[in-house]
């Protein structure tokens, strides 16, 4: 009794020359990140929107439609970062400023509000 399973003869893989261009990145981690810690005007959301489509276009086979999706997933991921991460930075440098001009402000004005008593009456007289 043969107890072997049947074996299929495959011919060997071809060897072509590889892709033209590899597949395009889809920036999914990125939007995710965006859309979770820094979402900045929702763009993090549209963000993860683009970078799914972009996923969906490259599993389907359509690479151009994944490398137009991936670019605009990438250029929201990166308007949404510099603005979660520049903006904070501007306001916490104007609360500094302000601070700073506030009390150099003070400072001068001491003078103006603070009345010194002397022993003299000269102005009576």
């Amino acid at each position: 009794m043969d107890t072997s399973y049947p074996r299929e003869e495959q011919p060997p893989p071809k060897r072509g020359q590889p892709p033209a261009a590899p597949a395009p990145r889809d920036h999914l981690v990125w939007a995710i990140f965006n859309t979770l810690y820094m979402n900045f005007c929702c763009l993090g959301f549209v963000a993860l929107a683009f970078a799914v489509k972009a996923r969906d276009r490259k599993v389907s086979g359509d690479v151009e439609a994944a490398r137009h999706f991936s670019s605009k997933a990438r250029c929201y991921n990166a308007l949404a970062t510099a603005g979660s991460v520049v903006l904070p930075l501007l306001l916490g440098a104007l609360i500094v400023t302000g601070v700073i001009h506030l009390s150099k402000l003070a400072q001068e004005s001491v003078g103006f509000f603070t009345y010194q008593f002397s022993g003299t009456d000269d102005e009576d007289q």
